[in-house]
C-alpha cells in the first residue's frame, strides 16, 4: 500500500461537516476506503463562561479546516479538490503539503507512535472585555470588585487592579475565579 499522509484541506467556512459528509459519500461510491482513510474536522471542548454561568459546547480547532488521512495521488487529489464546498489543499500552489508527526501530535492524532493522548487543558470562552467591572468569585480575592485592564485569552487570565497598601496593584486572577459584576 503506499504512503499515506494527513493533509489540511481548506473549506468556505461553516462547510467543514458538509465538506466531511460529501468526501465520505464520494469514497463509498468511488470505492475508495483504501486510499482515503480518514476525514476529520477537529472539535476542542470548551468551557463557555456567560454571567457567571459554565456551558461545555464543542467548537471547531480550525473553522474552515478539514484533515484527510490520505495516499496523495491524482485520482484522490481529484476527488477532494472537486468536492463541493472545498478550496484547495493547504500548500504552495496545488502541490499539498502533508502534516508531520509533530504538528499532529497537539490534535491528539499520533502518527506511527505510541497511542498515548496528550492532556490539554480546557479552553474556557469568556464573555469579559477590558474596562468591564467583575467580582473574583473565589481565591485570595474572593469578594473584590474591580475593572478588567487586561484580558489575556492564552494563559486565561484577566488582570484587575486592587488597593494593596494604599497603592494600586495588578493582579492576576483565573477566568473560572471571576464573574461580571450585576
Amino acid at each position: 500500500m503506499a504512503e499515506t499522509n494527513w493533509y489540511v484541506v481548506h473549506t468556505y467556512s461553516g462547510y467543514e461537516n458538509k465538506v466531511k459528509a460529501n468526501i465520505e459519500k464520494t469514497i463509498e461510491n468511488r470505492k475508495l476506503q483504501d486510499q482515503i482513510l480518514e476525514v476529520r474536522v477537529p472539535l476542542q471542548d470548551v468551557t463557555e463562561l456567560k454571567n457567571g454561568v459554565k456551558k461545555q459546547v464543542s467548537k471547531k480547532m480550525f473553522p474552515g479546516y478539514v484533515l484527510i488521512h490520505m495516499v496523495m495521488n491524482d485520482d484522490t487529489w481529484y476527488v477532494v479538490r472537486n468536492t463541493r464546498g472545498v478550496t484547495g489543499f493547504v500548500g504552495p500552489g496545488s502541490k499539498p503539503v502533508p502534516l508531520t508527526p509533530a504538528e499532529m501530535k497537539p490534535l491528539g492524532i499520533n502518527v506511527g507512535g505510541t497511542n498515548e493522548e496528550t492532556p490539554k487543558k480546557e479552553k474556557i470562552d469568556i464573555d469579559v472585555e477590558v474596562g468591564d467591572i467583575i467580582v473574583v468569585t473565589s481565591g485570595a480575592w474572593e469578594g473584590t470588585t474591580s475593572a478588567v485592564t487586561v484580558v489575556n485569552e492564552h494563559k486565561q487570565t484577566v488582570t484587575i487592579e486592587v488597593e494593596m497598601f494604599g497603592r494600586a496593584t495588578s493582579v492576576e486572577i483565573d477566568f473560572l475565579d471571576i464573574k461580571k459584576a450585576e
